[in-house]
Order: C-alpha cells, then structure tokens, then sequence
C-alpha cells in the first residue's frame, strides 16, 4: 500500500500580507494586476517537516480555474523543526478579481508524506485608481 499523504496537525499556513499592484507597461498583455503575498507555515506540531512542493487553485470570477503545481517554495525546500516557521513571498498576475486557495506537501521527520491546506483568500481588484494598495 502507497504511503498515503496525512493533513498534519500543527502544521498551520497564514496570510501575512497581501498587497496590489496594477502595472500595465512592465506585466503581461492583459493581465496589468498583480496580487503580492507573504505567506508563513508555522509548524506547531511535534515533528519536523521538509516542505517539498506546493498547489494553488485559483478560481476566476468568471468561473474559470488555474491550478498551479510545483516542486518547491519560492526555489527551496525548507526543513521546519517543531515551534518554527517558514515565511516567504511570491506573487499572481491576473486580469480579473479571484479567489485563491491550496496546500503545501511534503514529509516529516519520518518520511510520512504530509500536507497542509492554504486558507482561502480573495484577490479583489480595486476600484480606485491607485495603482498600488495595500489589502491586508
């Protein structure tokens, strides 16, 4: 039997801060929006873990779907000991308001493969002029 992925309890992924950018010379055609975010994944457990990848699910206003799968975290693959966090910063360009979503995986100290889900946040373009705002 396949050594199956567990949700790890403790292991817990945060929001820090998420701020928008609008950009329509130096960004791709059609997609002037940029969403800037930093992420941090406590790890409350009793266990280290070695992050190995991560998914996002992004879901369109227009009812559309992206998922976006990779190996890594921004190039790395963090070890986080018990009572430690991870924080990095990333980003997502789009061409309309959206809802963002999905897990990291990876696997603890005993080679049990592990995941945590990403909570869901809002990527909500502003409706002032101000190319760049800070949302949370």
């Amino acid at each position: 039997m396949a050594n199956e992925s567990i949700e790890l309890e403790g292991l817990r992924v945060s929001l820090d801060k998420l701020v928008y950018h609008k950009d329509p010379i130096n960004l791709p055609a059609g997609q002037s929006h940029a969403f800037i975010y930093l992420i941090t994944i406590a790890n409350l457990s009793d266990r280290s873990v070695r992050l190995l990848g991560r998914k996002w699910l992004i879901a369109n206003e227009d009812g559309t779907k992206l998922v976006k799968e990779g190996d890594k975290i921004s190039g790395e693959t963090p070890v986080i000991a018990p009572g430690e966090d991870f924080t990095y910063q990333s980003y997502h360009v789009t061409n309309m308001n959206a809802m963002a979503c999905g897990s990291f995986h990876g696997v603890d100290q005993f080679d049990q493969k592990i995941h945590c889900n990403i909570p869901e946040f809002e990527l909500a373009i502003p409706d002032d002029d101000d190319p760049e705002v800070g949302l949370s």
